[in-house]
């Protein structure tokens, strides 16, 4: 069937609008003049291959929806979000988003290629009516379903997550009002989003959050968290299972003199869940451990910044290592993202080229520097 270049064009500009850009943006980031660009728009020109290529690379999408008849925008979703929370979202967030969602089919794709996919999705049927004990019965499920004990408290909550086949990405986002979204990807499926501005032990938190939506909440499309939207029905479920999940009620009796509290006392328990004291001191009132008084006694106590640790950036590594994988984790590049990258190379399934497309990276020196990090051998000329 021949390209219909109106459809094409309808494409272009709804990923132009969607991203609030302008021709000489585009021309700039693309190479190709505006001139073409509103011709491509206007459906009176049809670009060549190689414009194809270049334009599906820098809007993150699959080339082939360009060259098809389909009117559809795959991410149709995000055009919903962004028009829904358009006043959140930054130009350079809308990116982070779009990014977000290629990582995501990416890391579909090479667990799919790769036979890594996980081998059974979670799945809780909510019961009753009340949203609280619905996300704490989902967490203790999804503990059960994991093999934890009932004292047992999770320290990589990534992994976890991404056991139960759900994509989970950092990425630090301008709008600190943004905790973190889920949004159901029309290939990837369940996928979620941590701003990876907040702090380490917050970022935990918002991570069990959204997979609370993801598990709770997947008929919807998509579900921004906000700091300042706390209120309503599926908010109030995500954060019970986030707190059941990350604080179960036997760990936190099980603590000895589980009535008695300080502030070391304080420090060190919220360590030893990775959660912030804050986190802390609503579990434990939760569980009628403490008082009132003694909960705000513990909210204003803060964890040593140096005393957290992430499980993504070992401190093992040399403080430039480190600094390093902290770039990555903004940029979205998760260790086991990354790792997938590398192990599909090595099988020959994706080509050096791919390979720095899939890892965001500009120019064959980033990616020699990102190989050497992770121990990586480029083979070119394969």
């Amino acid at each position: 069937m021949p390209i219909d270049t109106s459809v094409l064009g309808e494409k272009l500009k709804r990923y132009r609008a969607q991203f609030s850009l302008t021709f000489p943006e585009v021309s700039q980031a693309t190479g190709v003049s505006e001139q073409r660009l509103k011709e491509f728009e206007s459906g009176s020109r049809f670009p060549s291959g190689d414009e194809i290529l270049i334009l599906a690379d820098f809007y993150k999408c699959d080339y082939k929806f360009f060259v098809s008849n389909e009117r559809l925008a795959p991410f149709e979703e995000t055009e919903t979000l962004f028009r829904r929370y358009g006043e959140e979202f930054s130009k350079q967030d809308r990116w982070a988003v779009q990014e977000f969602l290629f990582l995501s089919e990416c890391e579909s794709f090479l667990q799919s290629e790769l036979g890594k996919k996980p081998k059974s999705a979670f799945q809780v049927r909510k019961t009753g009516t009340s949203f609280t004990r619905q996300g704490e019965d989902a967490a203790l499920k999804l503990r059960e379903h994991l093999g934890y004990s009932a004292r047992a408290v999770s320290l990589d909550i990534y992994r976890d997550f991404r056991s139960v086949g759900i994509h989970v990405f950092r990425r630090k986002l301008e709008n600190s009002n943004i905790s973190g979204l889920y949004i159901k990807h029309p290939l990837a499926g369940n996928c979620i989003l941590v701003n990876y501005s907040e702090d380490v032990y917050r970022q935990r938190f918002t991570a069990a959050h959204e997979a609370g939506h993801a598990i709770l909440d997947s008929t919807d499309s998509f579900i921004v968290s906000l700091a300042s939207d706390k209120r309503r029905t599926q908010e109030i479920r995500a954060n019970a299972f986030a707190a059941h999940y990350l604080a179960p009620s036997s760990f936190l009796r099980a603590i000895p003199e589980s009535h008695e509290w300080s502030q070391p006392k304080a420090i060190e328990w919220a360590n030893k869940l990775k959660i912030s004291t804050e986190a802390l001191a609503y579990a434990l009132s939760r569980e009628k451990l403490i008082t009132a008084d003694m909960v705000e006694v513990i909210k204003s106590v803060r964890v040593p910044r140096r005393d957290k640790s992430d499980p993504e950036i070992p401190p093992s590594l040399a403080p430039k290592s480190q600094a390093r994988k902290r770039q990555l984790l903004e940029a979205g590049l998760s260790n086991y993202y990354v790792s997938l990258c590398f192990n599909a190379y090595r099988e020959g399934l994706v080509s050096a080229s791919r390979l720095m497309e899939m890892l965001l990276l500009q120019d064959n020196s980033a990616l020699n520097g990102l190989a050497t990090l992770y121990g990586e051998h480029l083979q070119y000329a394969s």
